[in-house]
């Protein structure tokens, strides 16, 4: 077994419930432990000790009466800055919010208080939750606990750091562009993007974005296990109050019992989107242990969806989705640049562009095409159980902050190219609202973590999250990173 600072959630509760460690013993070594390594990390950039110190000792005197909150009672847990917590800034990164106290807490955050966290601090982001880097002029850099001189992803990467160095128990982020999914395979921990809708996203958001969905986005949880993520997104998953009135969610528990029973697709690559050879070999290797373990792997089955038109639905509907970031005179000048663009410019910051402006009636036109793709996707997945593929093309990268973030590279296979290429691996099931589990899936030869892309129907939820565990009991688990024990 892991060492207590690395055990996941539920390792750690039921230690609680035997009363092996107390709660605010284990919050005390948690917060030692930011001490001694956050300096290096800058993963926890918002504290709340003395607030949670009273919990835990709250939680202790419950359990001595046999009062348990929830299953996990007692269980330290930081959360993404994004969230709000009353009394805590949420600023998104953005220097014109550092003021900004929240007066109450995200739906997500008073479910998971339910469940009996003991909530002590906010982990970092990057400015405006968008980049695969964690940095911002208010909280500074995040660095990757397996090698400080690289990103730990984005945009929950504080959230991943903090997990896989033993700084924290639980944690949750958010995913409109793999931003639960990317810091998980950077920083080899757990992460599950869930089906669209059903984790209310109230109280991670943007102050102009309090009442409305916002389209792809999603809140989820972290963890250092694949069970933590079927525990917290049960905590957190549901109606909110007013849709409580009318529906309720019931997941269907998955069929499959051993990773024999599964029938999966395994895609590596995409056309004009590479993947680094170091990536696509740790995803090989997974589909040929599956193949020893007699599940049923599919190197050539796909949805009857076009890559090309995938990417590029995609990235209209997620531009759109965030194009309300704009004032008015920065509306009004990008109609003016979206017009001048060449018809014939393809390149990410054309269609980005395109997209910040797009009209009512082209954006009815995109919707129509993606749920399409959800139709394609449905009938796909009639014929198997989940779709394994890269959650990015390359494994952690070095820091970058130079210049926009479209006019960045990265190399693959030797090559240059762009950064928001690997937005693909984000979209092509994200847009259709599928959901995903990112889970370890071993190491390139340097050493950096690789995850796998778990992506299952809409509302397979636990489907994913049953394989994910099987993989983590049979294949790969949780590894901590040298020099953090």
């Amino acid at each position: 077994m892991l060492d207590v600072p690395f055990r996941s959630a539920k390792q750690l509760a039921a230690d609680i419930r035997k009363k092996t460690i107390g709660c605010l013993e284990l919050l005390d070594l948690y917060l030692a432990r930011i001490e001694k390594h956050d300096g290096a990390l800058n993963a926890v950039v918002v504290r709340d000790f003395d607030r949670a110190r009273t919990r835990a000792r709250a939680a202790d005197r419950a359990l001595s009466k046999r009062k348990a909150w929830g299953p996990l009672h007692g269980v330290p847990m930081t959360i993404k800055e994004s969230y709000d917590v009353a009394g805590l800034p949420t600023t998104w990164g953005v220097p014109a919010y550092k003021d900004k106290i929240a007066a109450k807490n995200a739906v997500a955050v008073d479910r998971l208080l339910g469940a009996g966290v003991v909530l002590f601090g906010k982990t970092n982001v990057p400015l405006y939750l968008a980049d695969w880097q964690s940095y911002n002029a208010i909280y500074g850099t995040t660095n990757n606990p397996w090698d400080v001189s690289r990103a730990p992803g984005g945009s929950s990467g504080g959230s991943a750091t903090a997990l896989a160095a033993g700084l924290t128990a639980l944690e949750a982020g958010s995913d409109i562009g793999s931003s639960i999914r990317n810091p998980a395979h950077f920083c080899g921990v757990y992460g599950h993007k869930p089906t669209w809708g059903i984790v209310p996203r109230t109280g991670q958001a943007l102050p102009w974005q309090k009442a409305a969905p916002v389209d792809i986005d999603v809140v989820g949880p972290l963890a250092r296990s694949a069970d933590d993520l079927a525990i917290a997104l049960l905590a957190m998953a549901g109606p909110d109050a007013i849709e409580a009135a009318g529906w309720q969610l019931r997941l269907r528990p998955p069929r499959q019992k051993r990773l024999r029973d599964f029938k999966v697709a395994l895609m590596l690559d995409a056309q004009e989107i590479p993947v680094d050879r170091e990536v696509k070999d740790r995803l090989q290797a997974l589909a040929d242990f599956l193949g020893r373990q007699k599940a049923k792997v599919d190197d050539r089955a796909r949805p009857a969806i076009d890559t090309g038109e995938a990417f590029r639905i995609y990235v209209r509907l997620l531009r759109a989705a965030t194009s309300d970031r704009q004032s008015d005179a920065d509306f009004d000048k990008n109609v003016g640049i979206a017009r001048a663009l060449s018809p014939a410019d393809e390149s990410y910051n054309a269609r980005a562009m395109r997209a910040a402006v797009l009209p009512h009636r082209d954006w009815l036109a995109a919707n129509e095409t993606r749920h399409r793709m959800r139709l394609a996707w449905a009938e796909f997945f009639t014929k198997y159980d989940l779709l394994l593929c890269p959650v990015a093309g390359i494994a952690a990268f070095p820091h970058d902050q130079k210049g926009e973030r479209h006019e960045r590279t990265l190399t693959v296979n030797g090559k240059r190219v762009p950064v928001t290429d690997h937005l693909f691996w984000a979209g092509y099931t994200g847009a259709s609202y599928l959901p995903s589990t990112a889970a370890p899936c071993g190491f390139t030869p340097g050493g950096l973590p690789v995850g796998v892309q778990i992506v299952g129907p809409q509302y397979g939820d636990l489907t994913c999250l049953a394989f994910a565990q099987l993989l983590e009991r049979e294949f790969q688990a949780f590894v901590p990173p040298p020099g953090y024990a």
